[in-house]
């Protein structure tokens, strides 16, 4: 009898590569419930708390990045990528995987290299339209390469690029408007800002919100939902008006209702925050952060640009952004229409999906389920 598929996935660091890799895992999980699925991370960093989490394996890869500005802190590297190596060798060798996918971040790179070497199937997920430094290296082991931005092709071999888009959570697609807005108390016919600078928050947005918060305030109808991030929290919640339509907040936990509830968004550009804001179909402001790596958020912001489904400023023009371009974007009903109906044609919300079809493919499933069938 032949042997459900074997999937390992390597991705972390931050969370534009994690929750992708759990989004397909999911997906995986859902169209072929045998499979056996595990994950390679590394112990100090965000996979090894949100793969657990999701319900999966995680092994452990020793890596680390390579320091451009502190070549001491290198003395350590060759021997944590052997490391790392022949831990990724041993993983992929014990846990027999039929296919190994990698969604960035150090740890994919001794993991895909090791499923190279081992002769087993090599798949490549790239989220930013600016691909990372390990894909590029990676990407001629790669049988495919799933990516999220057009852009990104110029970084691959173009007979491997898939344009699947980035995984989404399926949440994002059914959150009701109007709930969304009772529970945040927003009031009959206002029009929702909503403000946020990522999970941990973004000074430069902060600071702009600061100076600009009562102005925006005098307009009767703007409702204001602004994520702080943790950090920044408690000083701005002493430093803010109080007010009925503003809600100031450390965290959203349900991004799923603040995108439903809202009329437009002004944020940085991340790979997950894009994928969400074309999902949803939301208008947006963004403003890439300047300190990523390649100034990859860049490309991310001029793509959904040059799409029609945002508008991109810098962050030396936040002021302009804040209290100019936002009202003036919420009193353009013509323009917003135009902004959503080019994000539903940009839109891939079965990214997940996509992927984890082919993954299976790769590692042999289709044969499998013919077969039953025949």
């Amino acid at each position: 009898m032949t042997r459900a598929p074997r999937i390992l996935l390597a991705g972390g660091g931050t969370g534009g590569h994690v929750y992708p890799a759990i989004a397909i895992a999911d997906a995986i999980r859902a169209l072929e419930p045998e499979a056996a699925i595990a994950f390679a991370g590394t112990r100090d960093h965000l996979e090894w708390r949100a793969v657990p989490r999701a319900g999966y394996a995680i092994h452990p890869i020793t890596v680390s990045g390579f320091h451009r500005k502190a070549f001491f802190k290198n003395l350590s590297f060759p021997w944590k990528l052997a490391r790392g190596f022949m831990q990724s060798w041993s993983l992929v060798g014990d846990f027999d995987a039929d296919v190994v996918l990698g969604t960035g971040g150090y740890v994919s790179g001794p993991v895909l290299l090791a499923a190279h070497y081992r002769r087993r199937v090599v798949v490549a997920q790239e989220q930013n339209a600016y691909a990372g430094v390990t894909n590029r290296l990676l990407a001629r082991h790669a049988a495919q390469i799933h990516i999220a931005f057009p852009e990104a092709r110029a970084w691959f071999p173009k007979e491997k690029c898939r344009l699947s888009g980035n995984p989404t959570r399926a949440a994002l697609r059914a959150a009701d408007r109007e709930a969304a807005r009772a529970r945040l108390g927003v009031p009959s016919g206002a029009q929702v800002l909503f403000v946020f600078g990522g999970s941990l928050g973004s000074q430069a947005i902060n600071q702009a919100m600061q100076r600009h918060v009562a102005a925006l305030l005098q307009h009767e109808r703007l409702f204001i939902l602004w994520q702080t991030g943790p950090m920044y929290y408690q000083k701005l919640k002493a430093a803010a008006p109080t007010h009925a339509r503003l809600r100031l907040v450390a965290y959203v936990h349900r991004m799923d209702e603040a995108y439903a509830a809202a009329d437009l968004v002004l944020c940085r550009a991340g790979a997950i925050t894009c994928g969400e804001l074309l999902v949803t179909q939301t208008p947006s402001i963004l403003v890439p952060s300047p300190n990523v790596a390649a100034d990859h958020q860049t490309k991310n912001a001029a793509s959904m640009a040059q799409q029609g489904t945002a508008l991109t400023v810098k962050d030396e023009d936040l002021d302009e952004a804040v209290c100019v371009h936002s009202v003036a974007l919420l009193m353009d009903e013509k323009r917003r229409a135009a902004m959503r109906g080019a994000a539903a044609k940009a839109a891939r919300p079965h990214a997940a999906r996509t992927i984890a079809e082919q993954v299976l493919l790769l590692a042999g499933w289709e044969a499998r389920t013919n077969g039953a069938e025949a």
